[in-house]
């Protein structure tokens, strides 16, 4: 009679490995106040979608504030781009969540009244 033994991983790890799950969950989740959106990226500002990456770069002469826009309506960060700079966005993915497009956005952080 063979006898199968689970192994069990230890609770001091298996704590700290789930609650940093709930820690993560936050950073991909959609903020509270959407994206400052202003219009389409200029034509010099190019991206290049794969499966697990959207590389946008900056081909402009000045800085560009730019997020992507995504065919299921995802949220994108704002961010800025140097001139001649690239910044990485989430690709396609298995959902097949297409790039539709870059607009300019507002990357300045929201102020709050006193």
């Amino acid at each position: 009679m063979a006898i199968h033994m689970m192994r069990r991983v230890p609770t001091l790890i298996a704590v700290p490995a789930f609650l940093s799950l709930g820690v993560l969950t936050p950073l991909t989740a959609a903020p509270s106040a959407a994206v400052a959106l202003e219009g389409p990226a200029p034509q010099c500002v190019e991206y290049f979608q794969s499966w697990r990456y959207t590389d946008v770069h900056n081909g402009c002469d000045d800085a560009v504030s730019v997020t992507v826009e995504y065919t299921n309506n995802q949220w994108a960060p704002c961010r800025v781009i140097e001139p001649g700079g690239r910044a990485t966005f989430a690709g396609y993915g298995t959902n097949e969540n297409y790039v539709t497009g870059l607009r300019t956005c507002d990357s300045a952080p929201p102020t709050t009244g006193a």
